[in-house]
């Protein structure tokens, strides 16, 4: 099947050719003909799918009829919602529907937060046909007056399953309240838990549903492994896998944001070139890693969940899972950014002894068997080791005993120098051995700073401890202090 048969437009089946796509994948072959028809649709469709083209190609065309070149605000009023949980998502979003509208004179515009509002307003006021925004940013706009929503004809909620997870639920509700109850709503999500279908049965007029792959079924193109490892290793054994493997482009997930910064101060460290992206980085910082990290200048990219919604890498060739996420279903949001497209990938997870539970949870939901295996040289504590495989015990620091009589270049043994002699010495064969000491040592000498060349009595500089005391000069003294000169002779 080619896109022509869906009854896509030639403006934008030119605009797609443009971009490479020579013939559709399995979720844009089934929504595309549904959203054309005006139903409203609940599509399950995991990361790397297209489900972006999905939804956007059929809005393109059902919009053609509103397409003018005035340059009146008024004309172009928001026809399309799209609603993204994240920037990063967000701005890919947009991104492709600039490039699906190149030869279609229809506005779109991309509204998210970290970023200065002015400039948002000016596009908005300017008019738009087609919106993207997440729900925080989009009730700003919606509380300055700078955007209407009478008018929509199509609303869009992309990844619903991480909206409700980041408890963007109640910012739905009231952007839901303000759009025409006469509209068509797509809902797009990797999973079809109980929450998006009670969220389908409020918002929606008997959907159709699509499923093009079974819930949470990871890619055939993406080979798993799982390396068991102590916990304070972790960072030694990523370091080496970089390494070993070679990686020249990996994202490493990790669960939190204070992780994910140690993290990446630490690999600098151990000299690469690793940057974190999360949520409390300014928008301005986020877009400048990522674009450092898609032209090659980062070669790790340590992310959290949320902020890798959306991460739009061609050809990521490895997935680092360095914490195991509590819920499963991140797991295969995460591995399921390689191996898109028909690419191959691999996802490498590092399991610690109380994240076993996490990887049994993977296992059933995935309906794998993924088993731990050990690096050499990382075998972990609390892990039992195979027969025949002794424990490598690290060498102990060798020390002389006292009694031994260790010779130095100039022939005179170390532990006479020490004053330690064996018990079975006479003091007639210490002698010679005491004469040479003294003759290397030589007469005493008194030191220049002595307090007895001074004429001056002062207190012994020597502590109980050993260490010398700060010496006071007698006229910076207290007068308290009495200080009794003694003539010289």
């Amino acid at each position: 099947m080619s896109f022509a048969e869906l009854g896509l437009s030639p403006e934008i089946l030119r605009a797609i050719d443009e971009q490479g796509y020579t013939e559709p994948t399995p979720i844009q072959a089934k929504a595309i003909p549904l959203v054309l028809s005006g139903r409203d649709l609940l599509a399950a469709a995991q990361t790397g799918t297209g489900k972006t083209a999905a939804f956007m190609l059929p809005i393109l065309e059902r919009l053609k009829k509103y397409a003018n070149s005035s340059a009146s605000p008024a004309m172009h009023p928001v026809r399309a919602l799209i609603l993204s949980p994240t920037r990063e998502l967000a701005d890919q979003i947009g991104a492709n529907a600039v490039a699906y509208t190149r030869y279609l004179p229809l506005r779109c515009t991309t509204v998210y937060g970290g970023i200065n509002m002015d400039p948002q307003t000016a596009e908005l006021r300017r008019g738009v046909e087609i919106l993207i925004a997440t729900p925080g940013r989009l009730l700003d706009h919606i509380g300055q007056k700078t955007v209407q929503l009478n008018k929509v004809d199509v609303l869009v909620l992309d990844e619903g399953d991480r909206m409700l997870d980041m408890g963007f639920i109640q910012d739905i509700r009231k952007i839901m309240a303000l759009l025409p109850r006469q509209r068509q709503t797509l809902l797009f999500s990797a999973t079809f838990a109980g929450e998006i279908r009670r969220l389908a049965e409020d918002f929606m007029r008997d959907p159709e549903t699509v499923e093009v792959a079974r819930q949470n079924q990871t890619s055939e193109q993406v080979e798993q492994l799982v390396f068991a490892t102590d916990s304070g290793r972790k960072r030694q054994l990523l370091s080496h896998l970089i390494r070993s493997r070679g990686m020249s482009q990996v994202i490493v997930f990790c669960k939190t944001k204070l992780s994910a910064d140690q993290l990446s101060r630490d690999l600098k460290r151990d000299g690469h070139a690793a940057e974190a992206i999360h949520g409390d980085k300014a928008q301005g910082a986020r877009l400048e890693t990522l674009n450092a990290f898609k032209s090659g200048i980062i070669k790790v990219l340590v992310a959290t969940d949320v902020a890798a919604r959306g991460l739009d890498i061609n050809e990521l060739p490895y997935v680092v899972n360095f914490e195991m996420p509590n819920a499963p279903e991140d797991y295969v949001h995460r591995i399921g950014r390689t191996g898109r497209a028909g690419a191959s990938g691999v996802a490498i997870s590092l399991m610690s002894q109380d994240e076993t539970r996490q990887h049994e949870a993977i296992e059933r939901l995935t309906r794998q068997k993924l088993k731990p295996q050990v690096e050499e040289g990382f075998w972990p504590s609390w892990m039992e080791r195979p027969a025949g495989m002794a424990e490598p015990v690290p060498a102990a620091p060798v020390r002389a005993s006292a009694p031994e009589r260790v010779r130095n270049d100039t022939g005179r043994s170390a532990s006479a120098r020490n004053g330690d002699w064996p018990r079975n010495t006479t003091p007639r064969e210490r002698a010679p051995e005491r004469e040479r000491v003294d003759r290397d040592r030589g007469p005493e000498r008194e030191q220049p700073d002595s307090p007895r060349s001074e004429g001056f009595k002062q207190a012994n500089p020597v502590r109980r401890h050993g260490k010398r005391q700060r010496e006071v000069p007698a006229l910076l003294l207290p007068p308290r202090y009495k200080v009794e000169i003694v003539g010289r002779g």
